[in-house]
């Protein structure tokens, strides 16, 4: 059996159904962690999305992976679902070590390169409400259970880093807002956390090939390089399973909390603990976008993965 380093540990994967949050779940349960996987599409109901990844996929994928995967279904803006979730995880576990907020749910909501006074303040305010309320509500009543013990871990997961958000728009006022909200978050869980030994941080994929992603590009997780006959900047793309284990990485290191407080990315974390996509790459998506993509260069990945 592969080390497990997170053997003992208890995750909770607050948005776990698909996408970057599924991934993290099956790497924190492939080093060993029980996992609970929330959110609100299962076997017997679609959420808005309307998709068909479920919570309980993700289970059986972390169990598969060599954890223990258990599945509820929680809307994480319902304060007593999210309030029950924690006393069930203290029920059962007796303890939290690793709380990863990657609720989202706003992609059916955004609008790009419209101003304000084109978009839909409905739509808008769901989805920040998606963004930020959910975590918000959820480091409510998660923490206390993780700063029960030290060395806890709590992950704020968003698109892109905090450098590369504050000098780019990100196409659309409320995703804007929500991406730098997310980042922020972590900063201020860093100073609560501190005290009790415990550590914050942001972290952003970087072109993440989710399910929704593939199904844009026509692609499979097999052929996904034809998505570059598209746009040939998807070459710098990257699987979920690689934040995943940049996640993963986190947790197990236990001098994490160098890491309070900061916003880094699946890439930056790789050069720093080695571990690589599962093509045995290291793609540096970011890095990519400001020194190629952003100033209109030809796709070349060279030195990038």
């Amino acid at each position: 059996m592969a080390e497990q380093p997170l053997a003992g540990r208890v995750a909770l994967v607050a948005g776990a159904t698909r996408g970057a949050g599924r991934q993290i779940a099956v790497q924190l349960g492939a080093a060993g962690a029980t996992v609970y996987a929330t959110g609100r599409s299962t076997r017997g109901k679609r959420s808005e999305m309307d998709r068909p990844e479920t919570i309980e996929e993700t289970a059986e994928l972390v169990t598969a992976a060599g954890g223990t995967g258990i599945a509820v279904a929680v809307d994480h803006l319902v304060p007593d679902q999210v309030a029950g979730l924690a006393r069930r995880i203290d029920d059962e576990q007796g303890r939290l070590d690793v709380l990863v907020n990657d609720i989202w749910g706003g992609d059916p909501l955004a609008t790009w390169d419209k101003p304000v006074w084109e978009q839909s303040l409905g739509n808008g305010f769901r989805l920040l409400r998606l963004a930020v309320d959910t975590h918000i509500t959820t480091a409510h009543h998660a923490m206390p259970l993780l700063i029960r013990n030290p060395g806890g871990l709590v992950v704020e997961m968003g698109d892109g880093t905090t450098a590369y958000n504050e000098t780019n728009y990100r196409l659309s006022v409320f995703y804007d807002l929500a991406k730098v909200s997310v980042n922020r978050l972590a900063f201020s869980w860093a100073q609560e956390l501190a005290p009790h030994g415990a550590t914050a941080v942001a972290l952003t994929p970087g072109w993440l090939r989710s399910e929704m992603m593939l199904e844009h590009f026509g692609v499979t997780e097999d052929n996904w390089l034809d998505g570059t006959k598209t746009d040939p900047h998807f070459a710098i793309s990257e699987s979920p399973a690689y934040v995943g284990r940049a996640v993963a990485a986190l947790a197990a290191d236990p001098d994490k909390a160098r890491w309070n407080g900061k916003s880094t990315s699946s890439g930056d974390l790789a050069k720093v603990y080695g571990f690589t996509d599962l093509d045995g790459s290291r793609p540096d998506a970011w890095r990519y976008l400001v020194e190629v993509q952003d100033p209109g260069k030809p796709a070349d990945v060279t030195g990038y993965r």
